[in-house]
């Protein structure tokens, strides 16, 4: 879910505090570290393209607010995930269309030539079977994923151009209703088809013939109902959480995890602090913030000095203006553990958000993520519900797809 850029930042500041979770036992550590985990939602792409930013090097997260790096992948035991092209809604007119299309792919195009300019360290992954061979090799998987339809325009037979490139995974709308799906978050408050448009009906049927797993995290609730009602393979939610821990529009209700889980669908907990839990105004940050972003947008070319200018901007607000009632840890894992108690482990997954939002205090960046297998652990879960929980669950899904498209 991006929201901004501020190289490649979160909306929310993640400033250290005594409430942060506590380091994993070793032996905990050590089992994560051996077990295959995949993020169904990385932002982190929008990281690449920001000048002097590597993601061969180590960053901090209080520094430059990414929170994903190949040095932090392996210390949290991160073994890859779905890398997104995200791109943010825009007018839906023939200018509209080809500006977002052109961006898409140029947005894809960094992507690969991460994989390409150091194939020691990732591999691009086209299909589930890919995952353990290269993990097991000691890289990362990249595989594609598309949040926001948009950049398709009014053409679905575009979709195959991007599924070429490597997309597995595309999601419908984002923050408002577009050419294809009413946004859960659309800023008018009213449904504008009640559900996938005529066109976005032609999108599900392209990507079952694809292969692509129709994702439906930002799309209503009505749009996940045509959905399941229509996609011949199961529907996977990349960074959802529970409208029984938290009444957000970006959650989803009980009947509706249901509906999901017994059609083999697959819901994967994100850690988007505003989606957990409500917080009490903070105005004067609000206004600081949205003073900042309105000096960038998505497709911006920042130099380098003015990258260095944006993120001293930024950090004089957190340091003016710091957030006393973030999220936590203990929020994440509370949708987390609802839905595992709704559902069962073989509908849940992890796909926090990261680089587009996501993080609490507790869970910052992808250093933290063992805390998750050992709060899964003190739970109760098996090793082997939590494999399924890391990866096995949306390897099954993007199998599904896999299998029932059009040979």
């Amino acid at each position: 879910m991006r929201v901004c850029l501020l190289a490649g930042a979160a909306l929310i500041a993640l400033l250290p505090t005594a409430a942060s979770a506590q380091a994993v036992p070793k032996k905990v550590y050590q089992l994560h570290q051996k077990m295959l985990t995949l993020d169904s939602h990385l932002d982190t792409p929008a990281s690449l393209d920001l000048p002097g930013w590597s993601i061969e090097e180590e960053h901090d997260v209080h520094g430059d607010y990414t929170q994903v790096d190949l040095p932090r992948m392996k210390k949290g035991g991160l073994d890859g995930g779905f890398w997104a092209i995200y791109t943010p809604q825009g007018p839906l007119t023939v200018e509209g269309f080809r500006k977002a299309r052109d961006f898409a792919l140029l947005r894809g195009m960094s992507i690969r030539s991460m994989v390409a300019t150091d194939p020691a360290n990732f591999q691009l992954a086209l299909a589930a079977k890919d995952a353990a061979p290269i993990a097991a090799t000691g890289k990362r998987i990249v595989y594609i994923s598309i949040e926001n339809a948009y950049p398709l325009g009014e053409d679905v037979s575009l979709l195959k151009t991007f599924y070429d490139i490597g997309v597995r995974v595309s999601g419908f709308a984002h923050f408002a209703h577009n050419q294809f799906a009413d946004s859960s978050t659309d800023p008018s408050k009213r449904p504008r088809y009640g559900g996938l448009s005529p066109l976005g009906k032609q999108l599900l049927a392209e990507m079952n013939r694809l292969g692509i797993v129709p994702d439906a995290s930002h799309s209503s609730d009505q749009v996940l109902d045509d959905l399941l009602a229509l996609s011949k393979t199961p529907v996977l939610l990349t960074h959802s959480g529970c409208k029984a821990i938290y009444d957000h529009p970006r959650n989803i209700d009980d009947a509706h995890l249901k509906a999901l889980a017994a059609q083999g669908g697959v819901i994967q907990m994100n850690a988007y602090g505003a989606y957990l839990r409500a917080s009490k105004p903070n105005p004067e940050r609000q206004k600081a913030m949205a003073a900042l972003m309105g000096q960038m947008r998505e497709d911006a070319k920042l130099s380098p000095e003015k990258r260095a200018e944006l993120l001293s901007k930024r950090q004089e607000i957190d340091r003016l203006y710091p957030e006393k009632d973030k999220a936590t840890f203990d929020d994440f894992m509370a949708h987390m553990l609802h839905a595992l108690k709704v559902v069962g482990p073989d509908h849940v997954g992890i796909g926090l958000d990261w680089d587009g939002g996501g993080g609490v205090v507790g869970l910052e960046d992808v250093v933290d993520l063992p805390k998750i297998t050992n709060a899964l652990l003190k739970a109760g879960y098996s090793e082997a519900d939590i494999q399924k929980i890391w990866s096995g669950n949306v390897l099954r899904v993007l199998k599904a797809a896999e299998d029932g498209k059009v040979k």
